[in-house]
């Protein structure tokens, strides 16, 4: 009993923040203006079905490039010196000590017509080009905020590898892509798992970037759930049933990437 009283301020923090947010959640989700039992708002949410989609899309291309560009980054920040290790990820983590808004406003000034981007193009010769509400700025949003949520955890999987390891394979004859797919890349399967879902959990759920970037012709599945709650389409049950089934479509897309890393670190294993 003594062993399970440190647990209980834990538990009761789980309780207030979070099991009893996610049963108000289910509550309003499967009940109507009465408080009467309804699968109508659940129903409902098929017709944003392009809406999700497109969420969804998004977020797994943003969280491709994100993966893309942290891994070799990660890769040599963790073999680099303790001191240039420091520096460097302190150099990562700068730009998450400015304000979320901030950043997204920024990237507005410099993507609008009349802005850095384009006035640089002028200097050349070409543009002005639309780039600001456009798909490819929402991406591009997603990307430069989340990217330190990809680097982290990979740069701390790597730190860990032996650099014995990989010499040793490289003295067994491997070749140097023989050793990042028989060596490096099952050791990291962690790490990318981790990074993936920090960065694809918040960037299918976003909805300033979308907003400030994507304009009125790029909604996402969080602006339609913020519409629900504080726009002019009042409706939380609605919004809570949109909230709902995107909860189940993130636990099953982490559950199947899970289930695909499992099988790779048991391969590796084998």
């Amino acid at each position: 009993m003594k062993n399970k009283i440190p647990a209980f301020p834990y538990l009761i923090w789980m309780v207030i923040f979070i099991v009893v947010p996610l049963g108000m959640v289910v509550y309003f989700a499967v009940t109507d203006d009465a408080g009467r039992f309804t699968i109508a708002n659940i129903s409902r949410v098929g017709d944003y079905a392009a809406v999700i989609f497109r969420s969804i899309w998004l977020a797994a291309i943003a969280t491709v490039i994100c993966l893309v560009a942290s891994y070799p980054f990660s890769y040599i920040i963790s073999r680099k010196t303790e001191h240039k290790q420091r520096m460097m990820v302190m150099l990562v983590m700068l730009p998450m000590w400015m304000n979320f808004l901030l950043r997204t406003y920024a990237w507005m000034t410099l993507l609008e017509k009349n802005g850095l981007i384009n006035k640089l193009f002028g200097l050349i010769g070409v543009g002005p080009f639309t780039m600001i509400n456009t798909q490819g700025a929402v991406i591009l949003g997603m990307v430069y905020n989340y990217i330190p949520y990809m680097i982290l955890p990979l740069y701390n999987i790597m730190t860990k590898i032996d650099e014995r390891v990989i010499q040793a394979a490289q003295d067994l004859g491997a070749n140097p892509f023989q050793v990042f797919v028989k060596v490096i890349l099952p050791l990291t399967v962690p790490g990318i798992s981790s990074g993936i879902t920090m960065v694809f959990v918040p960037s299918v759920s976003t909805f300033i970037i979308s907003r400030m970037l994507g304009g009125g012709s790029n909604l996402l599945i969080g602006d339609l759930i913020d519409l629900q709650f504080v726009g002019n389409a009042y409706n939380p049950n609605l919004g809570a049933a949109i909230s709902l089934v995107l909860m189940v479509i993130i636990l099953l897309c982490m559950s199947v990437f899970n289930q695909f890393g499992d099988e790779e670190e048991g391969g590796m294993l084998l």
